[in-house]
């Protein structure tokens, strides 16, 4: 999630601005309970935009999220943590009594009249974007090489190197190179079309999908290639043939790879740049 002021707020940092999570569909305050907000900040609520449809709000104090502020907040680990941690929280809470539209984090307005009046003006997209996920949910799957298949992205092991002391030795040394690399690009190839029959399949239950760049092996390990990040948008009546999908991939040795889903989550990769 990134910072996205809506309408910047003022430097000043006394007073309140109003904190915007998401846009919902349902108008009863007592389901967003569970979830607190921001620490510091008022109780989570909603503004009426009409045409049943409400912005998920919070009061939060200037001098912690004016823009100044939230910004140097958000550089310390911690504090980006917790702010993830709270934003999510909300816009769950908000999930789980029917559809939402979230927003990015650091949704800010100087006040809720200055919200209500720039998010009344959006109100057409997002009632479309709400009959669109409505009883959906979001769904990831991620697909990674096994340990089996070995890396896609190193060479097997096998003798290295020797002091080339003449023409054969060379000559022997390069196409032990050469067949490891073709053995190298052989197992990417496999990988990546395995992710592929698991994207096809996974789409044939989807309502829509959206595929992102793999995770380096600075977050999976070493010992594992992302070769399939992926997001579906699912209806609820199918989540069950979902888990039997991804349960029948997983198990299927054919594949020779690593198949992960999670999930259900809020539509996050489905309703587009908001504001």
């Amino acid at each position: 999630m990134t910072e996205s002021y809506a309408v910047p707020p003022t430097a000043t940092t006394d007073g309140l601005l109003t904190c915007v999570f998401a846009i919902c569909a349902t108008g009863d305050p007592a389901r967003l309970a569970p979830a607190p907000g921001h620490g510091g900040g008022g109780s989570v609520g909603l503004l009426d935009l009409g045409g049943s449809v409400w912005a998920v709000t919070q009061d939060v104090p200037a001098f912690l999220f004016a823009a100044e502020a939230l910004r140097n907040r958000l550089r310390d680990s911690a504090e980006l943590e917790a702010c993830v941690r709270a934003h999510h929280a909300v816009i769950s809470a908000a999930a789980a009594a029917g559809p939402v539209v979230p927003l990015p984090l650091g949704t800010l307005f100087t006040d809720a009249e200055r919200a209500r009046a720039a998010l009344t003006e959006k109100r057409p997209h997002f009632t479309a974007v709400l009959d669109r996920v409505r009883g959906c949910a979001e769904w990831a799957v991620k697909v990674h090489t096994t340990p089996q298949s070995g890396s896609a992205g190193a060479a097997p092991s096998g003798p290295g190197p020797g002091p080339a002391d003449d023409g054969g030795s060379g000559l022997a040394y390069l196409t032990r190179v050469r067949a490891r690399e073709r053995d190298r690009h052989a197992r990417q190839d496999a990988a990546l079309s395995s992710a592929a029959r698991v994207h096809e399949a996974v789409s044939l239950l989807a309502v829509d999908s959206v595929r992102r760049r793999p995770h380096g092996t600075a977050i999976t390990g070493k010992d594992r290639v992302q070769v399939m990040n992926a997001a579906y948008l699912v209806a609820d009546s199918r989540a069950p043939e979902l888990a039997a999908l991804i349960a029948s991939l997983r198990d299927n040795p054919a594949h020779g790879v690593d198949v992960e889903m999670s999930g259900p989550f809020a539509p996050y990769s489905f309703t587009g740049e908001q504001l």
